[in-house]
């Protein structure tokens, strides 16, 4: 049981120093990204639009580019990992280890988790020069935080198991993870749309997630917090029995 339980956070720790020793690219990049989607949206939306009566439209864009980058960090942690092991054929030095399939989601997801944390707190820290932050629930910021990295680092180490080349890991993000991503009120509220596109967005699991973050920050959303808790939690549920039924198997990674 030692073994098992060493294995795992041995595996945590390369997977996270993987990214750590090149955190200028994995952390600094997004949070540069992040930034700049700040400046050029808030300086041309900051006179025109309020949100949630009087919140501004900048301090209204900081949580969303907060969670959308935990998001798609958390997603290219994982996937690319799984995807470059797979590649150049050092996956099998994993496979020789007694880690259980279970181990590896473990290990995996939790780096994952950590890159999306690690690139949310710096966006927050540099955004916050910005537009000085409100906590109006606190909790809720932690808990959808972690639940929405724990999903997006669940859904890169399916994304990985399956792609066997780069341009498929490419396609599963520019056509799945981007798009939800920005069409789930990143820059507006939903609240805002029309009543068709309310409904299409009501649809998308990605707006329960930052929707339920920001309202950590103004104790106020376009959803239930509770509600949006029920199904970012449920929807980890799903990709992990997912991941971990794919893991156990050996999906597309033993010979």
């Amino acid at each position: 049981m030692m073994i098992y339980a060493l294995g795992w956070r041995a595996l945590l720790y390369k997977e996270t120093m993987r990214f750590w020793k090149v955190g200028f690219q994995t952390v600094g990049a997004p949070v540069l990204t992040a930034v700049l989607y700040l400046m050029v949206f808030g300086h041309a939306l900051e006179d025109h639009v309020k949100v949630y009566g009087t919140v501004s439209y900048t301090a209204f864009l900081v949580p969303g580019l907060v969670m959308m980058s935990v998001l798609q960090n958390a997603f290219a942690n994982s996937s690319s990992s799984i995807i470059q092991s797979k590649i150049m054929g050092s996956m099998v030095f994993v496979l020789l280890t007694p880690l259980s399939h279970w181990g590896w989601f473990l290990a995996y997801v939790g780096s994952s988790v950590i890159r999306g944390i690690a690139v949310g707190l710096g966006v927050f820290v540099v955004t916050a020069l910005f537009a000085p932050p409100t906590f109006a629930a606190p909790l809720w910021i932690v808990v959808f935080a972690f639940l929405g990295a724990a999903i997006l680092g669940t859904l890169g180490l399916i994304a990985g198991l399956w792609a066997e080349k780069f341009d498929q890991m490419a396609m599963f993000q520019n056509f799945l993870i981007m798009p939800m991503t920005f069409l789930s009120g990143v820059f507006y509220s939903v609240g805002s749309l029309s009543p068709v596109w309310q409904t299409v967005s009501h649809l998308n699991p990605f707006f329960y997630m930052i929707d339920g973050f920001r309202y950590g920050f103004f104790g106020v959303s376009d959803a239930s917090p509770w509600l949006s808790l029920a199904i970012v939690g449920g929807a980890w549920l799903v990709v992990s029995a997912i991941a971990v039924h794919l893991l156990r198997i050996g999906y597309k990674i033993r010979g």
